[in-house]
């Protein structure tokens, strides 16, 4: 199997998990959201410790964050991706997971937005009509809804902002997760120590089952986005861009064919305008991406 091949593989394989991810935390109803993000924080931290130890890479580590203005950049990430995860577990916990999904569906069209606003990039005609579409589709939706889908826009600008930051720091996926979950640690074990010293900890409380999904949190976070900042690497753009449309569309089914959560034909109205916005953006990249490779090999 070639690389690309490989490359495409974990993709898809880390956008499934991220997919189904609200199956796993509704077996998780129990414990606060908070709590969840805690437990994900700290066993993710001490899982990230132990591959940079296996893999003989402590010292890349530490070189790369001793005396750099990296070392200020992952709080600010671990508090966006921490922001994003308690959100989207909140959603699962109150059955809006289809606005959940919203969220993620914008955040592609958010990454062009903060592209225009804080990199100062030139959109193309066909990108501004993209965004445009998205814009009209949260517009109705919150005509439709009587509010401001909050949730979805929470996801999509924690997740946007948090991506460009990653983007700056210029870090590779296993410094960077070890470096925003190192950053997270200490507050993530302060509450919890707390939590349980109020008599409200879940750990070891609440039976064997919740114990090991807990503790699992560390490695359902951890193993796919490894695999996704490996695929990144190794797959054309365009291509992962059509791939991490498996998440959200996984995560929309599972709202409304397991979890029966109502969506009404003004919601897929709302819906559909992102959807276009979604597939223009889309054609449009992989057509700009063939046009330049064509130039430079012509």
């Amino acid at each position: 199997m070639s690389v690309g091949s490989r490359g495409v593989g974990c993709a898809i394989g880390a956008c499934v998990v991220w997919g189904v991810f609200p199956v796993y935390w509704k077996q998780l109803v129990h414990v606060t959201s908070l709590q969840v993000i805690g437990h994900r924080f700290v066993w993710s931290f001490l899982l990230m410790v132990v591959i940079v130890l296996v893999s003989g890479r402590a010292r890349e580590f530490r070189d790369a964050l001793t005396g750099s203005w990296r070392s200020a950049v992952f709080p600010i990430t671990g508090f966006l991706i921490g922001l994003n995860w308690y959100t989207f577990i909140w959603a699962v916990e109150s059955d809006v997971i289809v606005e959940a999904s919203l969220g993620y569906f914008i955040t592609p069209l958010v990454n062009v937005g903060l592209g225009v606003v804080v990199l100062r990039e030139t959109l193309r005609p066909a990108q501004w009509l993209a965004v445009g579409l998205a814009l009209a589709g949260v517009i109705y939706l919150t005509i439709v809804y009587g509010a401001i889908p909050i949730i979805a826009l929470t996801l999509a600008f924690s997740f946007g902002v948090y991506g460009l930051l990653k983007k700056t720091a210029l870090l590779g996926a296993t410094h960077s997760l070890t470096a925003e979950t190192a950053a997270m640690f200490v507050p993530a074990t302060v509450y919890l120590v707390w939590a349980e010293s109020t008599g409200d900890g879940s750990f070891a409380h609440s039976g064997t089952l919740t114990d090991v999904l807990l503790l699992s949190t560390g490695p359902v976070t951890v193993v796919p986005l490894l695999l996704f900042g490996w695929a990144v690497q190794r797959i054309r753009l365009s291509l992962m861009g059509l791939v991490q449309y498996i998440a959200p569309t996984l995560q929309f089914v599972v709202g409304v064919a397991i979890y029966h959560e109502p969506f009404t034909s003004q919601q897929l109205i709302g819906y559909s305008l992102v959807w276009i916005a979604l597939v223009v953006l889309t054609v449009e990249g992989m057509m700009t991406h063939r046009l330049r490779m064509a130039a430079r090999t012509g």
